[in-house]
């Protein structure tokens, strides 16, 4: 069964195997401040409990943190393929931004496909030039990902405001955003939640407070738990209209998980290097260690499965680009393929240094919790295999 069915209004994709000159000069030139700042970079701002803000700024000034945006806002107008590369050269260098998969990519792919005329006018031009940084907050303790579990509610006010009141958890990067997005079903009359709406609240709104999630990971940005005690929303900061919440909702969701495997690949990259690097150097018995099948041959497979993830991932900016349906398949895979591939190449690496795979000074085992991560976050690997059960293969739900 097929997922890709050409909707009415699509363009015809177009799946580049070699890079335009745009695309090799935008991944050059984020690959050249990438390299000043790297590893090093993000664990002195995780050390000094501050988010990465002088590389995110200088990103921005470049016009790289809005790559995927309309150009009509003051954007890069490359679509998800151009917010990809800027992933991928970042986490290739150390110095993934979970900062861009929830702005640009999330909450800006669905303001430019959802949003108010006025809502696209007051917000995106802000995401493009990096003024404005939205998280998004969906996930809960007691629902994950299941927007239909989720218990956060808004109730509309007798003056036409919205009342949210509820949690959310492992929201990302709180700490250095303008805004969030929330969501939260709507509270009947009856009590009863129905579905889901988007708010755009800003960061230091009166009723939301949050708490660090202390996690094993070794980055900068932080994870949060929400609090919202009747905070008050305007209806103008509804997103996708109040009917459309959902719909709007999923659109996000793609860019998502294409921003999630860019930065897995760019992650299994630095872990290749590394190790191949060493295996170069590292003499032991007279030759180097990457002369031995032993060392080299899992190294060559984990560069198969890279590249091949990397094709998924390529097909998947070009359907989402140009707005086939079949995106969602493709993202999925994407994202599963490049998460198994930054899993394998960051635990081979550690392989291939033997005991000093654990040694600080290599950091390689700095890489090992962000890179295990990607099999769970955004949405887990066991999730990806049911939606390609129910929806490629047309097996029945089994959940």
């Amino acid at each position: 069964m097929s997922t890709t069915e050409t909707p009415a209004t699509a363009e015809e994709p177009v799946i580049r195997l070699v890079p335009s000159a745009e695309e090799r000069l935008l991944r050059e030139s984020v690959g050249a401040i990438a390299a000043r700042y790297g590893q090093k970079y993000m664990l002195e701002c995780t050390e000094a409990g501050e988010p990465p803000t002088a590389l995110w700024d200088e990103l921005a000034e470049h016009g790289f943190v809005g790559a995927n945006l309309p150009e009509e806002y003051g954007g890069g107008g490359m679509g998800m393929t151009g917010l990809a590369i800027v992933q991928e050269e970042l986490a290739h260098h150390g110095c993934t931004q979970l900062l861009l998969v929830v702005s640009p990519a999330i909450a800006g792919s669905i303001l430019a496909k959802h949003g108010t005329p006025e809502q696209k006018q007051r917000w995106i031009p802000g995401l493009a030039d990096g003024t404005e940084r939205i998280s998004f907050a969906v996930t809960e303790a007691d629902a994950g990902t299941n927007t239909h579990k989720i218990k956060t509610r808004a109730k509309r006010s007798p003056g036409g405001d919205w009342v949210i009141n509820g949690q959310k958890t492992y929201i990302s990067a709180v700490e250095h955003a303008t805004a969030v997005l929330v969501v939260a079903r709507a509270e009947q009359e009856d009590g009863t939640l129905g579905l889901p709406l988007l708010f755009i609240v800003d960061a230091d709104a009166p009723g939301m407070t949050r708490e660090a999630i202390p996690t094993a990971l070794r980055m900068p940005d932080r994870q949060w738990t929400l609090f919202f005690d009747d905070l008050t929303v305007s209806p103008d900061r509804v997103l996708g209209g109040e009917i459309g919440g959902l719909g709007a909702l999923f659109d996000g969701l793609n860019p998502e998980r294409i921003m999630a495997a860019a930065g897995a690949l760019g992650a299994a990259d630095r872990a290749l290097d590394l190790a191949a690097s060493y295996a170069r150097e590292r003499n032991v018995w007279g030759q180097p260690i990457g002369a031995h099948q032993g060392v080299a041959h899992p190294l060559a497979k984990i560069k198969v499965e890279v590249e091949l993830a990397r094709l998924m991932v390529t097909k998947a900016c070009a359907l989402y680009d140009a707005g086939w349906k079949g995106a969602g398949e493709a993202s999925n895979m994407g994202k599963y393929a490049a998460a198994e591939a930054a899993v394998h190449a960051v635990d081979q690496a550690i392989q291939t240094h033997g005991g000093n795979g654990v040694a600080l000074e290599y950091g390689i085992s700095d890489m090992w919790w962000g890179a295990r991560l990607t099999r769970i976050a955004p949405v887990s690997a066991e999730m990806i295999l049911n939606y390609v059960a129910e929806h490629s293969l047309g097996l029945p739900k089994s959940y």
